[in-house]
């Protein structure tokens, strides 16, 4: 029984080795074929996660921009795995990401929100950097918002590129990382 075992395993490390180098040929070349499968390998990660919590939720598995995306809804405890300003979620993307690395042998850009929280902050975001970009184009002073997620800040800095005559940039050390807008020279 025991050699049954190990050729289980040595043919699934066969099956493993090409398709981690497929997985690196066809990251380069942007394969969506990769990012169903790091959503995969996410998907079946958190759903044991749910599961020890005694959780409930969906999982849902998408492919956006050149990046999977894994979002977790539905379930009444949902907003314990999304902490304060989206720690305890940021913590868990990044478990994800290394179960996904860990699998596949290439590091993972996947995204994960649970129970709307990262779409509903993105919309916050954009109407914070589109509104601060407005007023100082008007006013002309320049405006350091509050330290931010480098999530937080890529959405801010996307928002202010949409302004015309302004423009962002971030200064200081994480966790103190912030957005500056000021008016463009």
């Amino acid at each position: 029984m025991m050699s049954e075992t190990i050729e289980t395993i040595d043919a699934d490390k066969d099956d493993v080795t090409p398709a981690a180098d497929e997985a690196g040929e066809q990251k380069a070349g942007g394969g969506d074929d990769v990012l169903v499968q790091e959503g995969d390998i996410a998907g079946d990660y958190l759903e044991r996660l749910l599961d020890l919590l005694d959780y409930d939720g969906d999982i849902d598995l998408d492919v956006e921009a050149g990046r999977a995306i894994v979002s977790i809804d539905g379930g009444e405890d949902l907003e314990k795995l999304v902490g304060p300003r989206g720690t305890v979620l940021e913590a868990l993307q990044e478990l994800t990401r290394l179960a996904v690395q860990q699998e596949t042998g290439s590091r993972s850009r996947l995204m994960l929100d649970i129970a709307g929280w990262r779409a509903d902050r993105r919309e916050e975001l954009r109407e914070l950097g589109r509104s601060t970009a407005e007023s100082v184009l008007q006013s002309g002073e320049r405006v350091r918002l509050q330290p931010m997620s480098p999530f937080e800040r890529k959405v801010v800095h996307d928002a202010v590129a949409t302004v015309a005559g302004v423009t962002s940039e971030s200064e200081g050390e994480d966790p103190k990382r912030r957005v500056v807008i000021f008016p463009e020279s």
